[in-house]
């Protein structure tokens, strides 16, 4: 699926990886998180094979002009969970909003693991 827009300039599509790609770049610039995680076995499989699997850890669902995205993380051990989840959210939220123009409606942070 996409997102769908228009103004005076006509229509703009936004697809869905390309808002993946937008969340998981955002997510690996945040402080405490080490690398995102693939949710499913063919993105692992794909990885193996060096196919590249663009947004690795970002699932986004898009209904209307509203965007909702879930990413699956791994965090540095010793930083607060609570703290890092937070600052992921908002980081996202902010790029993907600015990226794409539309309203983030929700972004749901799965820590997976913690990294020493």
């Amino acid at each position: 699926m996409s997102v769908n827009t228009s103004n005076v300039y006509g229509k703009i599509s936004i697809s869905d990886a390309a808002i993946a790609k937008v969340a998981a770049n955002a997510a690996l610039e945040c402080y405490g998180i080490v690398d995102t995680v693939s949710r499913k076995f063919t993105d692992s499989l794909c990885e193996l094979l060096k196919k590249p699997a663009g947004g690795k850890g970002v699932k986004v669902v898009t209904n209307g002009d509203r965007i909702f995205i879930d990413v699956y993380v791994i965090i540095k051990y010793g930083v607060s969970i609570n703290a890092v989840a937070e600052s992921l959210k908002e980081g996202i939220k902010y790029k993907v909003e600015k990226f794409a123009g539309m309203i983030v409606d929700t972004v749901n942070v799965n820590i997976i693991g913690v990294k020493l």
